[in-house]
C-alpha cells in the first residue's frame, strides 16, 4: 500500500512538471470527481484538467508508464457511473471547450470535448444549423461526454444517435499515440489494415473481429433505433468504414477524443406541440402507435409522479400552464415541418385522431414558442426533479433506460410495473415513447440492505423482460456500472469475447476507463449509499425537519449537474466564471456529503478548505428555483458559517455587515459628515486595510432626513414632507392617506436601506399606494435578520425574526399585507424564518408577506389599473431572490400596465449580493459575474432606455459597472401615476 502511494505521489509529481493545466491529488479534489449522476461512489486516485491535447497525451503517457487507469470525463452527468472510477480524471470540460470551426456549407462542426451542447448550437443557429441528438442536459452535457456515451435525446426518430453524426475524430490511445479516424473508401481501408503499424493493427483486428462474428452481430443485436450496449459492433459492418463509430460509445475505454467534426442538422423552420392529456398511463402508451402515424418529431411522456413533482417546484410549477385537469400521464408531441400552415394542418390532424380514439380526455396546443419552451423546460427538468423526492427512498437509475419496439411499449410496460408491483415498489415514468425508450425510475432506499436486494432482483427480471421483448437494456445513457455486468447474458460469451478482444487491441494494459463494458464489477458494488452510510449529528439553527434532516438537505443533490450551465439562468454564478466543480452547488454539495459521512475528516465540517469551497456561494437563492431537487446551498452556507464562526470567532467584517443596520442608522445621524468622511481616501484605504472592504467600491450614501423622519413629518402634515412627495409622484390631489376611496389597509415594512440609505424608494412605494387607494401604515419594525443569515449569525437573526413577529402578527393575523420594496428583505419572512423561528405564528406572517411587485401585481389582475398612457421602454433586471421565490411575471405585469414597455433581460446574478462586491477578495470575480450577462445588457441599452432593479444590490452594481443609473420598480410607478 505504501509503495502504491509513493507511486501516486510521484506520478503526481511528474504530471505537474509535464501539464500546463491544473494538476490535482488533493482528497477534496479527489472526493469532488468522486461521483456523477449515478448510484455510485469511487474516489478518483487524482484529477487533471488538460489545457489542450498536448497535456492529454503527456498525462496518457506518464499514467501508461507506471500501469495507472486513466478516466477521460465530460460534465459528469452520466447516469450509469461511467464517469467515476479509481483512476486518474482528466476533465476536459474546463479548458478544451473550444469551438474550432463551424462550416455552414458542408454542415460541419469541428469542436474540442469539453464543448457544451448548448453552446453548440448557439454557434450553429445564426446559420440554421443545430446538432441532431438533443440530450434532456443539453445545457452541461458536453460533446465528448455525448460521444462516449452515443447520446440522442427527445427527438431521436428524426436524427438518431451520436453515432449517425459524428464524422471525424482526433483520439489519443492509452500509450498517448494520436490517430486521426474517418471514413475511408474500400481501398483506402485496404491499405490501411495491410500497415504493419499499431493503427494498422487495429483496423485489422477490427475488421477481423466483425467478421468473424458476423452471423452472430447480425442475430444479437437488436434491430432498435435505441440500443447503445456494448461496443458498436454492427455499424463496423457499414460502408464506407469509418472507426470514429466504435469509439462512439465506448464510454472512454479505448481512447480519450481530443476533437471531433460532427454533422449539423437543419433547424426546423417551424414547430408545433400538442399535449395530450390522459386519466391512466396504459391508456397513454397505448396511443402511441396512433401518433406515430402522424409523423411527429418527438413523442415524450411524463407521468403522474413527475407531475407531482413539478407542482412541488416553483421554478417550474408556474411553467405548468398547458396541464388541464389532473391527468396520470402526459404525451407531449411535437411535428416540425418547413411550412407553417402545413404544420398546424397536421396538428389539426392529430388532434382530430385523438379525439376519435378517444383515450386523450384533452388536448393542449402551443404553437407560440415561449409556451413550447415551457412545455420543453419541465419534461427536461424530470430527471433532476425526481431527486427532489423526501426520504432516504429516492427514483434511482438502474433500470431507467430500456427499450423497445414502440409497438410493443404498452404490453412490455404493463409487465414492467407487474415487477415492481410484486416487489411493493412504486416508479416514476418518462421520456421518449417515440422510441420505446422509457425511463422508468423505481423508489429504493439504497441504505437497506433489503431494498439493495430488491434492486438486483428487480434489474435481472426487468433483464430477462427486456430479451423476451428484443429490446435494449441500456436505451441512450450507456452500460456504466449499473448495466455492464448484465451484457453477457444478453450479448452471449461470442460477443462478450468479441468485446474484449476489441478492449485488448486498443488498450493492452487495460488503463482505459478499466470497469466498464467488459469485467465490470457488481452492479451493487461501490454504492453511493449502502447499508453502511451513516452521517454525523450536527446541531443545527434552521429546522430541516421538512428535508428529513441537515444531511438529507444536502443529500437532495443527486449529481445532475444542472449547476453547470452557463448559458442562461442564475445558477450559479460563481461556476459561470471559475468553470471550477467545486464552485458548483453539486460541488458544494459533494463535500458537505463527504465530510457528514466520513469520507473526509469530521473536523472538515468547521474546516478551512470547505470554507474555502463555500466562499464564492453569492447565496443567490438560484439552485432553490433551478435545481431541479431544490437543493438550498444558500441556506446550507448559512448554517456551515454559524458553525465555523463559533469554532474559529466571528470576524470583524462580518459583524459589521451582518448588522449593517446599526451602521447605517448612525451614519444616517451623523449625516451628511458621515458621508463625506466613508468616500474620503484615507477613510477608504482605512476600511480596504484594517476591514476588507475594497476601496473602489463606494458605501451607500446616508439620507437626511431618512425615511423615519420623512413619514413622521407627513403625518404631522409638514410642507416639506408633503413637498417631497409630490416630487417622487404622489399627485397634488392626494394630501395622504384619505385620498382615495380606500382600498384597504397595506403595511409597508420599512428595510434597512429603504429607511436609511433611499428614501425617496419608500417615499415612492407610498405614492403608488395611496394613489391606488391604500391606506398606508408604517409598522416600527427591526432588521430583517437577511445581512446575519447571510454571514451565519443564525442566533442574532432568530432573535431580530422573534421580534418582527411580535410587531407584526398582529397586523397579518386582521388580514393586513405586508409588503417590502428589498427583495431579499421582505422575502425573508416566507423563506428563510419559517424554519429558523418555526410555529404557527411564523407560517401566518409569511403568508401575509408580499413582495411590493407581488402585491401590486394582485390588485392589476383584481382591480385594474388607472388608465395608463405609454410610458417608454423598460429593461428589467430582477433579484436573484426574486426570480427564485417569486419570479418576474409580476413585476412585468404591473410595469406593462401602467403602460411600460418591458424587456426582462436574462442577466443571471449580477455578482454584488449584499456585502460580496465590497469585500477585497470578491471584487474581481463579482465583477466577472456581472460581466456575464447583464453589465453588457445595460450597456448595449440605448439612453432613452430605463433601467429597473428592485434590488439594491443590484442597483449598485449596475451603477459600479456601467455607470447608468438603475430605479426601484416603485419610482417609476409613482413618476408615471403622478403624470
Amino acid at each position: 500500500m505504501r509503495g502504491a502511494s509513493s507511486v501516486i505521489d510521484s506520478l503526481a509529481a511528474g504530471l505537474r512538471v509535464a501539464v500546463r493545466g491544473e494538476v490535482r491529488f488533493d482528497h477534496f479534489s479527489r472526493v469532488l470527481y468522486s461521483t456523477d449522476a449515478s448510484i455510485y461512489q469511487i474516489l478518483p486516485l487524482g484529477v487533471v484538467l488538460p489545457r489542450d491535447a498536448d497535456d492529454v497525451a503527456a498525462t496518457l503517457r506518464l499514467c501508461a508508464e507506471v500501469d495507472v487507469p486513466v478516466l477521460p470525463r465530460g460534465g459528469g452527468t452520466s447516469l450509469a457511473g461511467q464517469a467515476i472510477g479509481r483512476a486518474v480524471i482528466l476533465d476536459c470540460s474546463r479548458h478544451m471547450g473550444a469551438i474550432l470551426e463551424v462550416d455552414p456549407d458542408r454542415r460541419l462542426a469541428r469542436v474540442q470535448p469539453g464543448v457544451v451542447q448548448d453552446d453548440l448550437n448557439a454557434a450553429a443557429a445564426p446559420f440554421g444549423l443545430r446538432l441532431g441528438p438533443d440530450t434532456a442536459t443539453s445545457n452541461r452535457a458536453t460533446l465528448g461526454g455525448m460521444i462516449g456515451n452515443n447520446s440522442c435525446g427527445a427527438r431521436s426518430i428524426v436524427y438518431g444517435k451520436m453515432v449517425d453524426h459524428v464524422e471525424r475524430l482526433r483520439v489519443l490511445l492509452a500509450d498517448g499515440q494520436e490517430l486521426d479516424l474517418g471514413p475511408l473508401d474500400d481501398a483506402a481501408l485496404a491499405s490501411k489494415v495491410q500497415e504493419p503499424s499499431r493503427e494498422g493493427r487495429l483496423y485489422r483486428t477490427v475488421m477481423e473481429t466483425v467478421q468473424a462474428h458476423r452471423e452472430e452481430i447480425e442475430r444479437r443485436y437488436p434491430k432498435l433505433l435505441r440500443r447503445v450496449a456494448g461496443y458498436n459492433l454492427p455499424e463496423m459492418l457499414l460502408s464506407p468504414f469509418n472507426l470514429c463509430r466504435l469509439i462512439v460509445g465506448s464510454e472512454g475505454t479505448l481512447a480519450v477524443v481530443t476533437e471531433a467534426t460532427v454533422r449539423l442538422v437543419p433547424r426546423p423552420a417551424h414547430t408545433v406541440v400538442a399535449v395530450a392529456h390522459f386519466a391512466d398511463l396504459q391508456e397513454a402508451l397505448e396511443a402511441v402507435p396512433l401518433i406515430l402515424t402522424h409523423s411527429p418529431s418527438a413523442v415524450e411522456l411524463i407521468d403522474r409522479f413527475v407531475l407531482e413533482m413539478t407542482r412541488a417546484q416553483l421554478e417550474y410549477a408556474r411553467r405548468m400552464t398547458f396541464v388541464q385537469g389532473d391527468p396520470d400521464a402526459l404525451l407531449v408531441v411535437e411535428l416540425s415541418g418547413g411550412h407553417r400552415d402545413e404544420v398546424l394542418d397536421r396538428l389539426a390532424a392529430l388532434e382530430r385522431s385523438l379525439a376519435d380514439d378517444s383515450r386523450a380526455y384533452a388536448v393542449a396546443r402551443a404553437v407560440g414558442a415561449a409556451e413550447q419552451d415551457n412545455i420543453w423546460r419541465v419534461r427536461k427538468a424530470g430527471q433532476g426533479l425526481l431527486q427532489g423526492v423526501k426520504g432516504d427512498a429516492k427514483p434511482i437509475t438502474f433500470v431507467e433506460d430500456t427499450a423497445v419496439p414502440p409497438e410493443r411499449l404498452a404490453q412490455y410496460i404493463a409487465r414492467f410495473r407487474g415487477i415492481l408491483q410484486a416487489h411493493g415498489v412504486r416508479a416514476a415514468f418518462y421520456a421518449h415513447a417515440s422510441a420505446g425508450c422509457l425511463h422508468v425510475r423505481p423508489l429504493i432506499n439504497l441504505k437497506d440492505a433489503q431494498q439493495i436486494a430488491t434492486m438486483r432482483a428487480i434489474a435481472e427480471a426487468v433483464g430477462e423482460l427486456v430479451i423476451e421483448f428484443g429490446g435494449a437494456m441500456s436505451g441512450e445513457h450507456g452500460d456504466g456500472l449499473v448495466r455492464g455486468w448484465f451484457l453477457e447474458r444478453y450479448f452471449g460469451p461470442v460477443i462478450t469475447q468479441a468485446f474484449r478482444t476489441i478492449k485488448q487491441a486498443f488498450d493492452p494494459q487495460g488503463l482505459m476507463n478499466p470497469g466498464k463494458i467488459v469485467n465490470t464489477p457488481p452492479m451493487t458494488d461501490d454504492l453511493r449509499y449502502g447499508p453502511g452510510y451513516a452521517t454525523l449529528p450536527v446541531p443545527t439553527h434552521f429546522d430541516w425537519s421538512r428535508d428529513g434532516g441537515f444531511a438529507a438537505a444536502v443529500e437532495l443533490c443527486s449529481g445532475v449537474g444542472a449547476c453547470r450551465k452557463t448559458g442562461e439562468g442564475t445558477m450559479c454564478p460563481s461556476y459561470m466564471v471559475t468553470r471550477e466543480e467545486e464552485h458548483s452547488t453539486r460541488g458544494r454539495a459533494n463535500l458537505l456529503r463527504a465530510v457528514l459521512s466520513g469520507v473526509l475528516p469530521p473536523t472538515e465540517l468547521t474546516g478551512r478548505r470547505l470554507h474555502a469551497a463555500l466562499d464564492l456561494c453569492v447565496e443567490c437563492k438560484g439552485c432553490k428555483a433551478e435545481c431541479p431537487a431544490n437543493v438550498d446551498m444558500a441556506r446550507l452556507k448559512a448554517e456551515f458559517l454559524a458553525g465555523y464562526y463559533q469554532a474559529h470567532g466571528t470576524p470583524l467584517r462580518a459583524r459589521l455587515f451582518a448588522h449593517i443596520h446599526r451602521l447605517n442608522r448612525l451614519g444616517a445621524g451623523l449625516a451628511p459628515l458621515s458621508g463625506a468622511l466613508v468616500r474620503s481616501a484615507p477613510a477608504r484605504w482605512a476600511l480596504e486595510r484594517l476591514v476588507g472592504i475594497d476601496r473602489r467600491r463606494s458605501l451607500p450614501p446616508f439620507a437626511r432626513p431618512t425615511f423615519d423622519a420623512w413619514w413622521r413629518r407627513r403625518a404631522r402634515g409638514d410642507p416639506a414632507a408633503s413637498e417631497t412627495a409630490r416630487c417622487t409622484g404622489t399627485p397634488a390631489s392626494s394630501g395622504g392617506p384619505q385620498a382615495a376611496a380606500s382600498a384597504g389597509r397595506v403595511a409597508l415594512f420599512a428595510d434597512t436601506f429603504l429607511r436609511y440609505n433611499y428614501p425617496e424608494v419608500g417615499q415612492a412605494a407610498v405614492a403608488v399606494l395611496e394613489r391606488l387607494g391604500y391606506d398606508v401604515i408604517v409598522p416600527d419594525v427591526v432588521c430583517c435578520g437577511r445581512p446575519m443569515i447571510s454571514k451565519g449569525l443564525l442566533p442574532a437573526a432568530r432573535h431580530h425574526a422573534r421580534e418582527n413577529v411580535r410587531r407584526l402578527l398582529p397586523l397579518a393575523l386582521a388580514g393586513v399585507p405586508i409588503v417590502g420594496c428589498e427583495p431579499s428583505c421582505i422575502l425573508t419572512f416566507r423563506d428563510e424564518i419559517p424554519d429558523l423561528l418555526p410555529g404557527e405564528d411564523t407560517r401566518r406572517l409569511a403568508a401575509q408577506t408580499f413582495l411590493i411587485d407581488e402585491f401590486l401585481f394582485r390588485h392589476v389582475r383584481e382591480r385594474g389599473w388607472p388608465a395608463p398612457a405609454a410610458q417608454g421602454r423598460i429593461l428589467l433586471h430582477a433579484h436573484c431572490h426574486q426570480k427564485a421565490l417569486v419570479g418576474t411575471q409580476p413585476a412585468t405585469g404591473v410595469l406593462q400596465a401602467a403602460g411600460f414597455d418591458v424587456q426582462v433581460v436574462d442577466s443571471g446574478c449580477c455578482g454584488m449580493a449584499g456585502s460580496f462586491g465590497f469585500e477585497r477578495e470578491h471584487h474581481d470575480i463579482s465583477l466577472a459575474m456581472g460581466e456575464r450577462r447583464l453589465l453588457p445588457a445595460v450597456r448595449a441599452a440605448a439612453l432613452e432606455v430605463q433601467v429597473v432593479a428592485m434590488g439594491i444590490s443590484c442597483r449598485q452594481q449596475i451603477a459600479y459597472g456601467s455607470g447608468r443609473r438603475a430605479r426601484h420598480l416603485v419610482e417609476l410607478l409613482a413618476e408615471a401615476l403622478g403624470r
